[in-house]
């Protein structure tokens, strides 16, 4: 199975295009999504080509591939205007392996649900990228695809039986 995991659009039409772009080239199977899509929060700063209904025009035009988790910035409207489902958690199945995937500011790297040895937790929110591990359990964070933070890159996961970091081109 081929997974292209991303966190933290914020409304970008130019961002998730090219995440899109990338999906495609990619022949990704499935587009994992961990929250923030649409607006941009008050914290941060409007996004580059920041339009939300386009993203989401973008994101239902891809409906049947994607698995999304909520964000602390996605609101009940966000569920309205979205063709897939936006839960709250997702725990998956890939690969003989547990994914939980959250976005963050629930359950975190700080505070992990209970999982099987070997599992993977992945979440967003912090906009910055992580690769760790903590009791055997593999911690995971793409960044964000719009609005990086900590001199980060514009960034997502790849997995194709591994897991890659990979950055999007301006």
């Amino acid at each position: 199975m081929k997974i292209l995991i991303a966190s933290d659009l914020h409304g970008s039409e130019f961002y998730t295009r090219a995440l899109i772009e990338e999906a495609d080239k990619r022949k990704a199977d499935k587009i994992l999504l961990l929250g923030d899509l649409y607006y941009h929060g008050p914290r941060n700063p409007l996004p580059k080509g920041y339009a939300p209904m386009k993203v989401a025009e973008l994101l239902n035009g891809n409906k049947d591939k994607i698995i999304a988790v909520r964000g602390n910035c996605d609101a009940d409207v966000d569920c309205m205007i979205s063709e897939f489902p936006l839960c709250k958690d997702v725990q998956l199945f890939v690969d003989g392996k547990t994914w939980f995937c959250t976005h963050g500011h629930g359950f975190s790297f700080d505070n992990l649900p209970p999982l099987p040895f070997g599992a993977v937790f992945l979440q967003g929110h912090t906009h910055v990228p992580v690769r760790t591990e903590k009791d055997g359990i593999l911690l995971l964070n793409p960044g964000s695809v719009s609005l990086p933070k900590e001199n980060s890159a514009n960034s997502f996961l790849w997995y194709d039986g591994e897991f890659h970091a990979c950055t999007l081109a301006e």
